[in-house]
């Protein structure tokens, strides 16, 4: 059972620091919404092939772990494990859920946040590493990458694994 409110407090323990039991990148921001996924519980499987699955083990990693548009499509079409439905509304999320950023609107997605907690009115806000926030406005429109055409992708992470 995926525990949202440890993949939270994970979010809110590490969203300005490195884990050291983890390795850390340039551009990590999904190695960081992978650490609060496994927090929650979520089942890695698919070792030793990096281009299946969702995974950390032996020093080396899936793709979907630590690369955002590679976990869109793991969590869009997983079967197995870590599974997620895909829903049309931010409004939608639940904390523990997450959100990919296709900044450029050319179908690559270049960013990925987990919701963290809501503001007043109801609306996710955001922890993120890469450039690290806490509790942020889910659209991004601050950031120096959102353009007009950026696109987004929400996801409900099931609450039971298969």
């Amino acid at each position: 059972m995926y525990n949202r409110e440890a993949a939270v407090r994970y979010a809110d323990q590490w969203w300005n620091g490195r884990n050291p039991a983890f390795p850390s990148f340039d551009v990590d921001c999904t190695n960081y919404i992978s650490q609060c996924l496994l927090a929650g519980g979520a089942p890695m499987h698919g070792y030793p092939n990096r281009e299946r699955g969702w995974w950390l083990q032996g020093g080396t990693w899936s793709f979907s772990w630590s690369v955002s548009h590679s976990l869109h499509w793991y969590v869009a079409a997983s079967k197995k494990g870590l599974t997620a439905k895909k829903v049309s509304s931010p409004y939608e999320l639940d904390l523990g859920d997450l959100i990919f950023y296709d900044f450029q609107g050319d179908g690559r997605y270049d960013h990925s946040t987990i919701v963290t907690a809501k503001d007043i009115n109801g609306a996710p806000l955001v922890n993120a590493h890469t450039y690290d926030a806490y509790h942020r406005t889910w659209d991004y429109k601050d950031s120096y990458a959102w353009r007009e055409n950026a696109k987004y992708a929400f996801f409900k992470i099931n609450d039971q694994f298969s």
